[in-house]
């Protein structure tokens, strides 16, 4: 026998069971967290994302990042302006193609990385650390799922 956390006759029940309701729910928690984790480093999560991408390939051209980052190249000149300001990342021309600028981590860009992952994989923990591995890849597996375009209004930090 299971019993509810809510009587069925309890109004929240009825909110709970709205999926668009309880995802903006628990987005707003996970998204307060992670920017209050990162502003500690003077980052947006955008910013922290574009770090962690070129920390894993040490650089890639401007357009594939906006691309990996699901923003529009004039909001990917924002956030690089910022980091470069910052002397996170450089950016250079191609020298096989001049109109195509490469984005590179500098050494003070991996340096905070390090710090911005463990303070990012802390939050995770706290957020996700009840779920087990599989359950932790199935709902990555679905939130990538869901269509969320790149010039929502929400996503022009």
């Amino acid at each position: 026998m299971t019993v509810d956390a809510h009587p069925p006759d309890d109004p929240a029940s009825d909110l709970l069971d709205r999926l668009g309701l309880l995802l903006a729910r628990h987005g707003a928690v996970a998204d307060s967290r992670i920017r209050h984790a990162l502003e500690g480093f003077r980052l947006t999560p955008r910013q922290g994302t574009a770090l962690i991408l070129l920390g894993a390939s040490g650089s890639m051209g401007q357009q594939t990042l906006a691309a990996a980052l699901g923003v529009d190249a004039s909001v990917m000149v924002g956030i690089l302006n910022e980091l470069e300001s910052a002397r996170l990342v450089e950016r250079r021309r191609d020298r096989s193609d001049r109109r195509r600028h490469i984005v590179a981590i500098t050494s003070e860009g991996r340096c905070l990385l390090a710090k911005t992952d463990q303070a990012v994989t802390e939050v995770e923990r706290r957020l996700f650390g009840h779920l087990s591995r599989e359950e932790t890849a199935t709902l990555r597996s679905l939130l990538l799922r869901i269509e969320t375009p790149p010039d929502e209004p929400a996503c022009t930090e």
